[in-house]
């Protein structure tokens, strides 16, 4: 039975050629994730081991307190000093030590523009450590030198080419406030992950990073190294003796590397599940078309099976021989696709990268894990694919060596069939209206609704044999109408064995649908997202700082000046809590926000909001039962608990009580009760909180410590495009200046969900793919079987035209049946799945994307041309003659 599976697999490699092409694109999908993850973990650990290297000791604050009043914004304090690092270095067995001060620089380009504006990558900034030879072993110089004074700056290479600098080049930079500039003394290089995956590094002497980011004598980190022969642990325990208590930490360098180990793997993990749920589908989706052809095969080989069966093969001994044939078949595709999965693990790191994940370089990294687990993977979904055909072959009795090889199925099987697949496509349906009734997307909820996705889809699997009848025959009358005999010969073709027709639909059938809920609720998402970026904005320009940092108090004021400026609105926010809810209440100038901003007022309008006097939206005046004349007591503020309370407490019931609580420190910090009157209701937007008042009531006590979160500009008739730059320079031109349109501000919005959403759509396309092979594959055999019929056709006078459009219409009617199928089930999906997103996204509402919609089908139709030109071919060419003659 071996050297008979063996035959086999060589008698029909070209019937085999598409089913082997299947299982090679599942498995190569499953070893390009197994070596991606290998090799992006080791790379992260290279990368962590370079930066360790040499550290015994590692020396860091676990928290920086607030900055103190008075000191300059940016500047952190700290426990780590001079003093400090000069003890350490007084221990025995302490070779050196390394004292780093860490930022983040923003840099302008050569032209103006920021660098990195457009995308979440590091902008890291950190002390260039001269050691004796006047060098910095961390980062090699490749040109100039090191920074050695206040007024000097190196790059790495990649930043200042990207920047457009050379050396001697004055650089524009922020790190929290107005920009700076040095002179360019110095290019180096570096293998820091975050510089390579699209990061910048600047680098400034270390009196010059302290001065940026800390206090003259501190770091943020001291990295020691040990001499050769002491312990570790010891070195780290002396260490520890030294340290002043809390907020400080030495940590020894094995546990350090411990730590990061356990966090890389953790963030590689998510990833990593992620792309192997998507090669699961292109497996699924693989199963079908492995278990058509082998059903097809064995059809074909009934008389061949009958007549082993008739010289003493058992049963056992023909499900051996298709599951060996399986096998073979599994573990030479499998092979083939464990190669081709190297391939795309190496093209997967740059591509992310282009998404900004901030992946390392590294080697390809094979451990014995991938190549065992993508063969295993590969021959197991293939033998248990034509494990149902198998038992099939051996169900042939002898006696059927002259019995026609085409029967229908038994009416018994169908009807069992049927009853299982209306089952199973109830409950899904039933669990999936249950899904559309929740509105938060928790953890359960979530599973919930995939339970019911997989049911729903397993049932119309399951029933796609029915279906395909009145579906089929409605599109029949169409290709008989416009077609002719061809077209009647085509519907009669794909009703003839509907489990056929319908394993063949269902692969393009899950293709569609998981892209066609996809699309759904991934353009559903995206208009929540377009609406929710500039709802309520009528403003031309939004002007915010990319960092923690607000924007000066005067800089709406100064945006007001430019020429072509119509109005300038500045907005600032802090926390309200009244009657027991919290809110938050946005702070503006009325009139100018009333230019830059679209509130619908249900009662009330924004010329009533002045000191004292705010407006609130419908929902929080539902929630705190607030109404139009009422007076709230509520506290303003944000708790941030950092320094005195210098709040003024007005309004309160032993009367006024101005002034500071002197000796208040660490609690409610910026934090005052003020009585408000209610004097308006707005249709809550994005654009105003839950209440809006006053600049001069909110700015105080605003999150943004009395700054302003942005500037809302509405430019005059005409006088928007160009207006940027001028709003810039107004500014100061700051590197850390975002100065968006609204067009921008949806792009910004959507950046992240539409890269995913992209990413996704490649995914699903190779399950699309798969789909595509099994239609040419079941109709390249199908051809094969009706050789006969087709010479007998020929004979009757159809001709090779005749022949070829029978066959491509097939091929049309399948891949239109799937389509539909898919489409709907897809619909369906995403609208009931939908409700979920409401919580995170309250405009969220289920879109058909009608044009997205009208091209998967126009897609199932080319699928449908494309999948027969070799079948249809191969038909038309068959000699009449020896059809009719073949057995």
């Amino acid at each position: 039975m071996l050297r008979t599976a063996l035959r086999n697999v060589l008698a029909h490699k070209a019937r085999l050629m598409m089913t082997a092409l299947a299982v090679l694109l599942g498995v190569a999908f499953v070893s390009g994730t197994l070596v991606f993850a290998d090799t992006t973990a080791t790379a992260f650990r290279n990368a962590s081991a370079k930066s360790l290297k040499g550290v015994a000791v590692s020396v860091r604050g676990e928290g920086d307190p607030a900055t103190p009043a008075g000191e300059e914004e940016g500047q952190r304090t700290t426990a780590l000093d001079a003093a400090l690092a000069r003890k350490i270095r007084a221990l025995p067995g302490v070779a050196s030590v390394r004292p780093t001060v860490n930022g983040e620089a923003t840099l302008a380009a050569k032209n103006g523009r920021p660098v990195n504006a457009d995308n979440n990558s590091q902008n890291l900034a950190t002390n260039y450590l001269r050691d004796k030879g006047g060098k910095d072993s961390h980062f090699p110089l490749k040109e100039g030198r090191g920074p050695a004074a206040e007024g000097e700056l190196a790059l790495d290479a990649k930043t200042a080419e990207k920047a457009g600098y050379r050396i001697g080049d004055t650089v524009r930079f922020a790190t929290d406030g107005p920009a700076l500039t040095k002179k360019l003394v110095g290019i180096v290089t570096t293998d820091d992950p975050q510089v390579t995956a699209g990061g910048t590094l600047t680098l400034f002497d270390t009196e010059t990073a302290q001065k940026l980011f800390r206090h003259p004598g501190q770091f943020d980190e001291i990295a020691v190294a040990a001499q050769d022969g002491t312990a570790e642990r010891a070195l780290t325990d002396q260490v520890r003796a030294l340290l002043p208590g809390k907020g400080v930490r030495a940590t020894s360098g094995a546990d350090l590397a411990s730590e990061q180990s356990a966090q890389i793997a953790e963030n590689t993990q998510s990833l990593t599940k992620t792309l192997l749920v998507f090669a699961g589908i292109a497996l699924f989706v693989g199963v079908f078309l492995i278990a058509n052809t082998f059903t097809m095969l064995i059809a074909q080989r009934s008389r061949e099976i009958a007549l082993m069966r008739a010289v003493g093969a058992s049963r056992r001994q023909v499900v051996r021989s298709v599951l060996i044939e399986a096998a073979l078949l599994g573990l030479v595709a499998s092979a083939a696709g464990f190669a081709l999965g190297l391939g795309i693990a190496t093209v997967l790191r740059p591509l992310l990268n282009t998404t900004g994940a901030g992946l390392p370089d590294g080697p390809l990294v094979i451990t014995p894990a991938a190549p065992l687990s993508s063969l295993a993977v590969g021959v197991v979904v293939t033998v248990l694919a034509a494990w149902l055909p198998s038992r099939k072959a051996a169900k042939i009795a002898p006696v059927a060596v002259l019995s026609s090889v085409d029967q229908a199925p038994p009416a018994r099987a169908l009807v069992v069939r049927n009853v299982l697949g209306t089952l199973l496509t109830a409950a899904g349906v039933l669990v999936m209206f249950y899904v559309s009734t929740l509105t938060t997307s928790t953890e359960p909820h979530l599973m919930t609704a995939m339970l019911g996705g997989v049911l729903t889809l397993l049932g119309v699997i399951v029933l796609a044999p029915l279906l395909s009848r009145p579906l089929i025959s409605v599109a029949g009358r169409a290709t008989t109408r416009w077609f002719g005999v061809s077209g009647k010969l085509a519907k009669e073709n794909a009703l003839r064995n509907p489990r056929r027709t319908a394993a063949t639909a269902s692969a393009l059938m899950i293709g569609l649908a998981l892209i066609t809920g996809l699309t759904v609720g991934g353009h559903s998402a995206q208009r929540a997202m377009d609406r929710e970026a500039t709802q309520g904005l009528a403003a031309d320009y939004k002007v915010t700082n990319s960092t923690a940092r607000g924007l000066d108090a005067d800089a709406a004021g100064k945006v007001a000046r430019v020429p072509g400026v119509a109005a300038a609105a500045p907005v600032t926010s802090a926390g309200l809590d009244t009657r027991g809810r919290y809110a938050v209440i946005t702070g503006t100038d009325p009139k100018a926000f009333g230019e830059a901003a679209q509130l619908d007022f249900q009662a009330g309008t924004l010329d009533d909001i002045g000191p004292g006097r705010i407006a609130v939206s419908d929902e929080f005046a539902e929630q705190a039962g607030l109404h139009v004349g009422g007076t709230i007591d509520a506290e303003l503020g944000s708790g941030t608990d950092s320094g005195t309370d210098i709040g003024t407490d007005t309004g309160t019931d032993s009367g006024t009580n101005p002034g500071i609580d002197a000796g208040k420190t660490g609690t409610d910090a910026g934090k005052a009760r003020k009585k408000l009157s209610v004097v308006g209701i707005y249709t809550k937007t994005r654009a105003a909180d839950d209440a809006l008042g006053t600049l001069s009531d909110v700015l105080p006590y605003s999150t943004s410590s009395q700054e302003l979160e942005n500037v809302l500009v509405k430019a005059e008739t005409g006088q928007a495009p160009g207006l940027e730059r001028k709003i810039r320079a107004a500014l100061g031109d700051s590197p850390l200046l975002k100065v968006r349109s609204q067009d921008q501000l949806v792009k910004e919005n959507n950046g992240p969900f539409a890269t995913v959403l992209n990413m996704m759509y490649g995914l699903l396309g190779m399950a699309v793919i798969i789909a595509i092979l099994g239609v040419v594959n079941t109709l390249a055999m199908s051809v094969f079987e009706r050789t006969r019929e087709i010479g007998m056709l020929r004979a009757i006078g159809l001709d090779r035209s005749g022949v070829r459009q029978m066959v491509r219409l097939e091929s049309v009617v399948i891949s239109l049946f799937g389509a539909v199928l898919g489409t709907g089930t897809g619909i369906f999906l995403a609208w009931a799945g939908g409700s979920l997103m409401t919580t995170s996204m309250p405009l969220y509402e289920t879109v058909l994307p009608w044009g997205s919609l009208g091209v998967f089908l126009v897609l199932a139709l080319v699928i449908g041309v494309l999948a027969a030109i070799w079948p249809a071919r191969r038909a038309a060419r068959l000699n009449m003659l020896h059809a009719i003659q073949s057995a």
